[in-house]
């Protein structure tokens, strides 16, 4: 997209973010401080401008030299199919290149990351209200 910008992440885009998890459902992403803290500690985190508004996101965690996971990818329903996705990732990718890129999927997204040349992997996720103390 010709009037796309991705940038770094800065504090003055985090209401924007948070509107966008919102609309998405993403509960857990929803709370100002917790979802500030996150992409302020992460590294790669960028945003997707189209004329200073911002369309999406990306929230990597890495080591920098073998592995670069996408803990988070989101472009505003609107403006999905229009290369975003793609565009943040391979922006965050460049940044460490490298490494491998880890992303998570779900029924509604695997066709896309197929589409786009990842192959699966097997995993698993338990969130931190599911341990129990030792």
């Amino acid at each position: 997209m010709e009037n796309m910008v991705i940038r770094s992440f800065k504090e003055r885009d985090i209401d924007a973010i948070l509107k966008l998890n919102e609309k998405e459902g993403w509960d857990r992403l929803t709370n100002k401080e917790d979802t500030f803290h996150a992409l302020n500690n992460s590294e790669p985190a960028l945003v997707a401008c189209i004329d200073e508004d911002i369309v999406g996101y990306l929230r990597g965690i890495t080591d920098g030299i073998v592995t670069l996971y996408i803990s988070e990818i989101l472009v505003r329903q609107e403006e999905r199919g229009k290369g975003i996705s793609r565009a943040l990732m391979e922006e965050a990718h460049r940044c460490f290149p490298s490494t491998r890129v880890e992303v998570l999927a779900n029924a509604d997204t695997e066709q896309y990351y197929k589409s786009q040349g990842f192959r699966s992997f097997f995993g698993f996720r338990k969130a931190s209200k599911e341990f129990k103390p030792i």
